[in-house]
């Protein structure tokens, strides 16, 4: 996901033997903080850990954040993903990490992909059923090529993307930084509804394309949202052949948190973040504040307060106003109205179990799987059918929603979530008796009311860019006050793309740096990271 708004190649940064950078041999074994325990939290800390320092994470509940995995109960194995569940492969730095620690990857059943098997769409009472998109009627390819028309004439896409491939940073910047400029107050929809192609289709393709989408299912949940943050995701191929982890994602984090990386300074062989922790991280934090000689001071939950020489704040930055009582003074107003300013995506997913993957079955009257991948309009809107392999349990995402779609669940008990949308499958599958096959307890989530995260991801609504602005360059200190310096914010909130696991990461390379140089080291002579790169690439400025 090489840019586009800061074209820095992160993935080669990281290959680099020389490694991230160096810190004064004082400065080893000096304890930093790290609030939150999802990748964000996890990466930075095993970096820095590499380099002499030592690591104290805050979790509030279990190591993995957004990254969970959880387990059927006596499922043998079986698991649902209740947040991040697919990455593409242009997640490079992401599957840096998945690599280093042996983690294998298959492809998700994404709807109209050869993993889904098959794909049934049911928009208004009618069936499409399809192995493929050239199995689709006409009318889904005119959409789906009044897509591709709307991103040229629009957005200088094939241009864009070509030069995103090449790595061109320069030719990155003369597309995207006027296209920032003209489109940063256009919505998703109001960028479609101007396109010569959506115009000539009529609403019909825009309700279509909302429903159904072209990728990963439908959009009309995003339309509300910048088309700004569209553009980067297809720009950056995040949309394309999808991956899963292999016995969940939420096994990155802990092996990270468990793994011993060679050629740690400082630290014995041996030494990982586990060990550091005594297998367990400290509490959740319930204040941050200014200490003394300019050191951070965090309390815990317990009460118990300690100052650090740095910390990096891994949260939904949301919470560091509603849920931990932060001090104003660490920040400046702008950057706390760029906070406060985030839109955060609802997002709720409900998960059974099933004695076996019955959908590969085939209907003996209309010879089509039993079930398939389920596009609907219906309150599930998408069913994804997940496969562990032959003789294993097989799960089914019952409903996977965002937005509007998902607040229609958040107040519902888990059995009458199960109870509605089996009743609206059997709409689409009357002959298919879902529930006979279903074994065990169902998963859920709302990630809007778990007061650890109250949201699901961060999505910019139009006008956002400058906010955006202000949290991704907050790593790069050297023009802040010092009362302000040494603390950093990372995850997938402060990152051009929010959402993806890719950005949580790299901005947690981000703050890595910018703690490197805070405590007075450098990046190393033969692989300048971020922040020496950033008076070239930096992101466009809009004025005020």
């Amino acid at each position: 996901m090489f840019g586009p708004d800061f074209p820095f190649a992160y993935d080669d940064f990281l290959k680099n033997p020389a490694g991230l950078g160096h810190l004064p041999p004082a400065m080893h074994g000096t304890e930093v903080a790290i609030i939150g325990a999802g990748i964000a939290g996890i990466v930075s800390a095993y970096e820095l850990m590499k380099l002499g320092l030592r690591p104290q994470i805050y979790e509030a509940d279990r190591i993995g954040g957004r990254m969970r995995s959880e387990p059927f109960k006596d499922g043998d194995g079986a698991f649902a993903e209740l947040g991040a569940m697919r990455f593409p492969p242009s997640s490079t730095c992401l599957f840096h990490y998945l690599d280093k620690v042996g983690l294998q990857t298959v492809d998700f059943p994404n709807p109209l992909t050869p993993a889904a098997h098959s794909t049934l769409i049911e928009l208004g009472g009618q069936e499409y059923y399809a192995r493929r998109h050239t199995d689709l009627p006409v009318v889904f390819q005119d959409v789906e090529l009044a897509w591709q028309a709307a991103l040229d004439e629009g957005a200088h896409f094939a241009a864009l993307q070509a030069a995103i491939l090449a790595r061109n940073p320069n030719a990155i910047k003369s597309i995207w930084n006027p296209l920032v400029a003209r489109l940063d107050e256009e919505s998703f929809y109001g960028f479609i509804s101007k396109s010569a192609a959506f115009k000539r289709l009529g609403f019909r393709a825009r309700e279509i394309f909302g429903q159904v989408g072209f990728g990963t299912g439908g959009w009309d949940t995003d339309y509300p949202n910048s088309i700004l943050e569209i553009l980067r995701v297809v720009a950056t191929g995040a949309e394309d052949n999808h991956q899963s982890v292999v016995g969940g994602v939420e096994r990155l984090p802990r092996r990270l948190w468990e793994h011993a990386p060679e050629g740690c300074v400082h630290w014995p062989a041996g030494t990982s973040l586990a060990s550091l922790h005594g297998n367990t991280p400290r509490p959740g934090v319930t204040r941050i504040a200014p200490g003394a000689d300019h050191k951070i001071a965090i309390t815990d939950r317990y009460g118990n307060r300690n100052e650090f020489a740095a910390a990096i704040v891994t949260t939904q930055v949301w919470l560091l106003s509603a849920r931990i009582d932060c001090a104003e003074s660490l920040f400046d107003h702008e950057l706390w109205m760029a906070m406060e300013r985030s839109h955060y995506m609802q997002s709720s997913k409900t998960f059974v179990m099933v004695d076996r993957p019955f959908w590969h079955d085939t209907d003996p009257v209309s010879g089509r799987d039993v079930m398939s991948m389920t596009l609907s309009d219906r309150m599930t809107r998408g069913t994804y059918l997940m496969d562990n392999g032959a003789g294993k349990r097989g799960v089914i995402c019952l409903s996977y929603t965002w937005n509007d779609d998902a607040m229609k669940w958040i107040s519902l008990p888990l059995d009458e979530r199960v109870r509605l949308m089996l009743h609206s499958l059997k709409q689409i599958y009357p002959k298919l008796n879902i529930s006979e096959h279903i074994i065990g307890s169902p998963i859920t989530v709302s990630w809007e009311s778990d007061p650890n995260f109250m949201g699901a991801f961060k999505a910019n609504l139009p006008g956002h860019y400058r906010y955006q602005r202000r949290l991704f360059s907050h790593f790069v200190q050297d023009k802040l006050p010092t009362h302000q310096r040494g603390i950093f914010l990372a995850g997938d909130d402060i990152s051009w793309t929010a959402g993806w696991a890719e950005g949580a990461v790299t901005t947690a390379l981000n703050a890595v740096a910018g703690t490197i140089r805070h405590l007075g080291g450098t990046s190393a002579p033969d692989n300048p990271d971020a922040i020496n790169a950033w008076d070239t690439l930096q992101p466009v400025k809009l004025q005020d």
